[in-house]
């Protein structure tokens, strides 16, 4: 990007600044550099020099925007967050930070980083020192040797943690001679196969559906740890930290500070124990491990330039860093939380100004000011000022262009994506003004009076009149913000579909027996046989043991809120009688439906045409990059509308997955042709929010958005009734007021619902009325169960939004036990950047104590409560002033959970975290980290001496599902359970409970088909019951859950397709399949294909087997009889109500009983054709 960096050498102060840091002679000041143009001289200064530059901000928003910036220009930026100290004490860090910190540090080992984006916060933490770090690092290949308990030891000792599957960065898992491994620095897990010691191949795989994706060159194994040291340096420091701990509890008891005294043991202890155990968590002991550490400058190789953007800013904000540190450590110190040792373990703002003065500075201020901690060799003013900003006002954009060009201005125009550059283009030529569109990576020299169109975004424009140069960009245009687009992520495998995680002691369904608890595995041994059974007891305590090729029979009990089921009893007549109640109750619904879809159908809608170019730029201007269900949501919409028929679409997915996305684009194209929306929303809050965000959109087009609640004046409401009358209006956002008689509009072509759920029965009704032959589109945030969608797809059309979108900042999380100084510090670190925080106390009775209690702990804070029992009106209006910033904490019970969304609140507290369920958690966790910064998310517990081994097992569920993100598809069940009643209704909810979701979802299934006239032949089961040895051997599949995982999807092989892709996926996972594995897998196949000839059982009797039809199996006689004629048929037909094959072995015949019945059934299908 010459073209973009050249013109700077016109400028005299520039070429002395350029001598002055190649001859060395640093540190230089420039003054007058602002924003964008800033990061086009850091840029144009690292290509000059050639080596790695740093540039260190003030705080994390201001090097993101740079790090966002210098991205457009240069792929090998990176950016190294803060990670949090006065937290070291939490028992848990969530890994994404850690983990981008890993990756910055390994580009710049391997040379591969260019420009790295960081604060000084980010510099002062201590890493192990360069030499240690490298000599830990290690690649895999193809063909290298190396023993796998070498490998399994190495990882140990590098601060990976074994699991039974990998789920998140950090976990290795070792099944025979397979290994998985999740490196802090490659995108996705990897799997490695050995032949013996021997690599023999490594793949990239998909955590979710533990599948392989693609071919790896090699894998690149990072520590997880950011201080790595072996068993005696830790066996050293944990004596070191109890001889200062017998020191401090001398102190603390000489002054009567008993409490102090008994804390510093316990942490002292547990500490101690992590270390000796290899448990991470000991960051906090640093000091204590006689290891080497050093600062991100040691890594950086000689000559490279460092880049002080705002110094002065800087140093303030390291000094408050820092004293909020001292002041929280001296807390502590107090209190009986740390060691004296400890207070020492980041660096100080005069150590970084020690490190970077061996390399060469380059110092940036907008202004002209004194810098005592630097002795300057060098000053140097830019003139330069910021581009005007034109908020859509394109003619004024397209004047100042001519003026500009007229003026001999070099002028470059960062357009955004490809249409929108090309529209620019063709405005400016209508005008008269031709402009070049240039391609990426293409070199060309400005020349005066030309102008330049280039695809990409920057933040802000800026002009040099000296040199007469200016840049636009999309952002002054149309004043959106110009985030960099990330490139798209590998496509995840497809998410598991059926929750196979059973565990002893869950309540299971079997189709014919009821409900009964699951005791395990059993595998036993008959005649010399070995089949696994699943065993399952009853009422009265009878057991049943199901084979597990008829595992598809069992599913695992799902109510809702952990309900318990009543346990049926085996052989009575209970469970066909509760089956029957439910079969009816959903007959009807199905019948409703069916009708419902009928009606829709026949009714003639409005064909919306094609995409216009407007739409296409309109959806390029999207600040993000969509995920994959987005786009094919749009998709739907899209084709629903084009084809004129009456749209009814579903769209669900949960908060933040990009709902309000889709709907505004089904809007927009609605507008297009001459149509208009009504935006229907739950509360008066949602539709301010809503409100807003349509605005800012649409402001670069001719939309007219009116909004309809009871916070605008009567004069307000009544000229929006005027203009949805008359069509001025196009879009109106507004509560149930919508609904209101005297509301008409000119001409209506969509209706936005948004959670449906929310709305009353009469309001519904008045929806009816309005929706007969308008597109409709319903949002709803409860994940609907993908069964569910599955036997209501053809009734109700849906999209699912299941992917969440790449998250704009991952949300720092930490586990911790509850104290008031962790409290105080996590709200005033928010308050110190003007941010917001959300304390969740979730018991209504004592929330008053609780808001008083935080008041007193932050007596400077704004405090106030809200919980659900209030009447709406009231908490409509405490929610107003938290959104406009009135509140600075809101003390609240879960209500927080739905819809809004507040970008200034980063910090949620939750007391009792391990109270909760994961699924409330993993919603409560996401109402923050919805801007630019970085969000804080504390899961508090009290430590409780008594009920230490009950907390402890809850807090590891969510230390996995803080740290590797695992505790997403737990999160995902328990909502979908909830979707499913709220979708259904409370009495079909009912029904539910009784014979469990599954259950309820093929009872459904069936009813459906049967109104839509779906053949759907009667259920039956086909039992196989042959002597071959089928099933997978302990030492192939150790984990119990996961040997009953792959159990069930073998029982649900259906056809030779999905034969062939469980092969390769049990050979994927768990390598060569033993001679059992093949024979279950054969087992199931023949299964289904008897299945499908309408077989109900193959039995070996007496060295026979004996072949069962149903009595109506749709077989030809005729063609039985040709088999039974053929010459030494080994067949015997049997006429009877349920008439039977006997097939004669002969044991001459070198075959199994599995090969006669697959030549059986291959005669029958071949007689067939």
């Amino acid at each position: 990007m010459k073209w973009f960096t050249e013109p700077l050498k016109e400028i005299a102060d520039y070429r002395y600044l350029l001598e002055n840091i190649k001859n060395r002679e640093t540190p230089v000041l420039a003054t007058g550099v602002i924003d964008v143009q800033k990061t086009q001289m850091i840029y144009a200064l690292h290509k000059e020099i050639g080596k790695t530059s740093l540039i260190i901000s003030h705080d994390d928003a201001a090097a993101r925007a740079i790090y966002n910036d210098i991205s457009s220009f240069d792929e090998k930026a990176v950016f190294y967050p803060s990670k949090d100290f006065i937290f070291y004490s939490a028992d848990v860090h969530s890994s994404d930070i850690t983990r981008q910190r890993f990756k910055a540090v390994d580009d710049i080992i391997r040379g591969e980083a260019g420009i790295v984006c960081t604060t000084a916060e980010a510099l002062l933490e201590r890493l192990m020192a360069k030499e240690d770090m490298r000599s830990l690092v290690f690649e895999l290949r193809e063909g290298d040797i190396i023993p796998i308990d070498k490998l399994v030891e190495k990882l140990v000792y590098m601060g990976y943690e074994r699991s039974d599957a990998v789920e998140g960065v950090g976990q290795f898992a070792l099944r025979g001679g397979i290994v998985d491994i999740y490196s802090p620095v490659h995108e996705t897990a990897v799997r490695i196969e050995f032949w013996d010691d021997e690599v023999d191949s490594v793949r990239s795989f998909d955590v979710m559906s533990q599948r392989s994706l693609s071919k790896l060159e090699y894998l690149r194994v990072f520590p997880v740890k950011e201080i790595v040291f072996d068993q005696k340096a830790a066996e050293e420091a944990a004596e070191d930290m109890e001889k200062d701990m017998a020191k401090a509890v001398k102190n603390y008891e000489k002054k009567d500070m008993a409490e102090a005294a008994e804390n510093i043991k316990i942490t002292v202890k547990e500490a101690a124990e992590r270390l000796r155990n290899n448990m991470g968590g000991t960051e906090a002991f640093i000091n204590y491990v006689p290891v080497k550490t050093a600062s991100l400058f040691d890594y950086l190789p000689e000559g490279s330039l460092i880049f002080y953007d705002e110094p002065k800013k800087m140093k303030a904000h390291v000094d408050t860093v820092y004293s909020e540190f001292a002041e929280s450590m001296k807390e502590r110190l107090q209190s009986g939380y740390i060691l004296p040792k400890q207070t020492g373990i980041i660096f100080t703002i005069d150590d970084i100004y020690s490190f970077s003065s061996k390399f060469r500075e380059v110092l940036l201020c907008s202004v002209p000011q004194s810098l005592p901690d630097f002795r300057l060799k060098g000053i140097y003013n830019f003139t330069v000022k910021s581009s005007t900003a034109f908020n859509s006002k394109f003619e004024m954009f397209y004047d100042e262009v001519k003026y500009l060009k007229d003026e001999d201005y070099r002028i470059v125009i960062f357009g955004g994506g490809e249409s929108r550059c090309f529209r620019i283009a063709s405005e400016l030529s209508d005008r008269g003004i031709n402009a070049a569109l240039v391609g990426e990576g293409q070199e060309f020299v400005p020349v005066k009076g030309g102008v330049y169109i280039c695809r990409g975004r920057l933040s802000k424009g800026f002009e040099y009149s000296d040199i007469k140069f200016a840049v636009f960009s999309l952002s002054e245009l149309t004043g959106e913000q110009g985030l960099k687009r990330r490139k798209k992520r590998v496509k995840k495998g497809k998410a598991i579909e059926s929750f196979t995680d059973l565990k002893v002691g869950d309540y299971v369904v079997h189709e014919s027996h009821g409900i009964g608890v699951y005791r395990g595995l059993e595998n036993i041994s008959v005649d010399g046989i070995n089949k696994d059974y699943l065993k399952i007891s009853y009422r009265g305590g009878s057991n049943l043991f199901v084979p597990v090729n008829q595992m598809d029979l069992v599913q695992k009990y799902i109510g809702s809120d952990g309900a318990r089921p009543k346990l049926s009893k085996l052989g009575g007549p209970d469970w066909g009688k509760m089956k029957s109640k439910v079969r009816a109750a959903v007959a009807i619904l199905a019948e409703d439906l069916v009708e419902v879809y009928a009606k829709r159908q026949a009714a003639e809608g409005f064909k919306y045409s094609p995409d216009t170019t407007w739409q296409r730029e309109f959806e390029e201007s999207f600040d993000y990059t969509e995920t994959d269900d987005q786009l094919n949501a749009i998709e739907d919409i899209k084709r629903d509308m084009e084809s004129g028929k009456v749209m009814d679409r579903l769209v669900c997915g949960d908060v933040g997955y990009g709902k309000t996305e889709v709907a505004i684009r089904a809007a927009f194209k609605t507008v297009q042709d001459g149509k208009q929306v009504a935006y229907l929303v739950p509360t008066t809050i949602l539709a301010q929010q809503h409100y807003s965000t349509f605005t800012k959109r649409m402001a670069a087009y001719p939309v007219q958005i009116e909004l309809l609640n009871r916070f605008r004046t009567a004069s307000e409401q009544k000229q929006t009734l005027k203009n949805l009358e008359t069509g001025m209006a196009d879009i109106v956002i507004g509560t149930h007021r919508l609904l209101s008689k005297d509301v008409k509009f000119k001409d209506l072509g969509l209706i936005i619902v948004d959670e449906e759920q929310r709305f009353g029965v009469a309001h519904k009704e008045k929806l009816k009325r309005i929706k007969e032959n308008v597109n409709v589109l319903t949002l709803t945030a409860t994940p609907i169960p993908r069964t569910l969608h599955m036997s209501l797809s053809g009734i109700r059309d849906m999209s699912l939004l299941e992917e969440p979108p790449e998250e704009r900042l991952p949300v720092q999380t930490f586990v911790m036990e509850s104290n008031e100084q962790s409290v105080r510090d996590a709200i005033h670190r928010e308050l110190a950047r003007g941010g917001q925080v959300y304390y969740l106390h979730n018991r209504i009775d004592n929330i008053y104590e609780a808001a008083a209690r935080i008041q007193k702990l932050v007596p400077e804070a704004r405090v106030q409560y809200a919980h659900g029992r209030m009447s709406e009106r009231e908490l409509e209006g405490i929610m107003e002033e938290f959104i406009d910033g009135d509140t600075d904490v809101l003390v609240c019970t879960t209500i927080i959970e739905t819809g809004l969304d507040i970008p200034n609140v980063n910090t949620i507290i939750i007391q009792d975290a391990d109270r909760m369920g994961l699924s409330q958690l993993y919603q409560l966790r996401g109402r923050v980290g919805r801007s630019n910064r970085t969000s804080y998310a504390y899961f508090m517990y009290r430590r409780d001496k008594v009920l230490q081994e009950v907390a402890e097992k809850r807090l590891q569920t969510i230390r996995e599902f803080t740290e590797f993100g695992s505790g997403f598809k737990i999160a995902m069940r328990d909502l979908e359970i909830r979707g499913a009643g709220s979708l259904l209704g409370a009495e079909q909810h009912g029904h539910m409970e009784t014979v469990g979701y599954d259950m309820y979802c093929k009872l459904l299934d069936e009813a459906v088909c049967k109104l839509k006239g779906v053949d759907r032949s009667e259920s039956f089961e086909t039992t196989i019951d042959i002597s071959v040895n089928a099933y997978i051997p302990g030492y192939y599949i150790e984990n119990e859950e996961q040997r009953l995982e792959i159990y069930k999807k073998i029982s649900l092989i259906d056809s030779q397709e999905s034969f062939y892709d469980i092969q390769e996926e049990i050979e994927d996972r768990f390598g060569t399949m033993p001679k059992s594995v093949q024979t279950l897998l054969d087992v199931a196949l023949v299964k289904s294909e008897a299945h499908n000839l309408g077989i109900i059982s193959v039995a070996e009797k007496q060295k026979n087997i004996v072949v069962t039809f149903k009595s109506n199996a749709g077989v030809d006689t005729e063609r039985i009889t040709q088999m039974l004629m053929a010459k030494n048929s080994p067949y015997m037909f049997t006429a009877a109500e349920e008439p039977y094959i006997t097939i004669k072995t002969s044991p001459r015949d070198e075959k199994n009983s599995l090969e006669y019945i697959k030549t059986f059934i291959q005669d029958l299908t071949k007689v067939e054709k």
